[in-house]
């Protein structure tokens, strides 16, 4: 079961984010680095297509930062600087503050997470494409700084798919069910009404990572598979609102 975070500087975070900007370090860093990110709601299945990805050996996973704590993931305990750089609050708000964050964004009210910039120049000194997760706060603010960054939006087959699959990972408290599908409905409706998402069905990983690789080497979009993906989008988004109605 994944731990539950406490935000101890919310407001603090909350202020320096409302204003947040990239700075002009990030935007030349950026201008030599090939940036993939994966966006989708909780448990669909992003962290296991990047690390499909990465056994090509073509990409440079970007180590985000993280105020919460590890998490046991299939039995093993999450490592510092591995699946995440887990520092303080004050740490990672004394970084936001002073511009050292690409991004970053509070999430489900518990965390704060983010991209620094060490981890950029590192990705692009490798000359990799750089490859993470982000929540969709995040993804605006990186299209509006480096419009040419590859954005993937992943949805899983089905809404009782998507169920399965996040019991899979352990359950969870009812209040921790709820205020992740609140978010999912907030990723959802924002990925649907942004024009740069390209939609993945992540039916199966491997099949999922072989169609983002694909997309990211032709630079092509399959306009009928996006369509279809977009209909998917707005069906689970349906079925999420319908199933907190019925929490009451």
């Amino acid at each position: 079961m994944d731990a539950i975070n406490e935000l101890k500087l919310i407001d603090e975070f909350r202020k320096v984010l409302a204003n947040y900007q990239v700075s002009e370090n990030a935007k030349q860093t950026l201008a030599r680095l090939k940036l993939v990110l994966l966006v989708g709601p909780s448990s669909s299945g992003r962290n296991t297509i990047i690390n499909e990805l990465l056994k090509s050996g073509k990409y440079h996973f970007i180590t985000s930062d993280t105020t919460r704590q590890p998490r046991i993931n299939n039995g093993v305990l999450e490592e510092h600087g591995r699946e995440y750089w887990f520092r303080s609050e004050e740490e990672i708000l004394h970084d936001l503050q002073a511009g050292e964050f690409l991004e970053a964004a509070i999430i489900h009210n518990q965390q704060v997470s983010g991209i620094s910039m060490r981890e950029l120049a590192a990705a692009a000194d490798e000359g990799r494409i750089a490859i993470n997760e982000i929540e969709v706060v995040g993804a605006d603010n990186i299209h509006e700084a480096s419009p040419s960054a590859l954005f993937f939006f992943v949805l899983p087959p089905s809404f009782d798919e998507w169920m399965a699959r996040r019991d899979l990972r352990g359950r969870l408290p009812m209040d921790e069910v709820r205020r992740r599908l609140e978010s999912s409905v907030v990723e959802l409706t924002t990925g649907l009404q942004r024009d740069y998402y390209r939609f993945i069905v992540n039916d199966t990983f491997t099949h999922a990572a072989k169609r983002i690789d694909q997309m990211i080497d032709d630079d092509y979009i399959d306009p009928e598979y996006q369509a279809q993906a977009k209909e998917l989008a707005a069906e689970i988004l349906a079925d999420t609102k319908k199933y907190l109605a019925n929490l009451g």
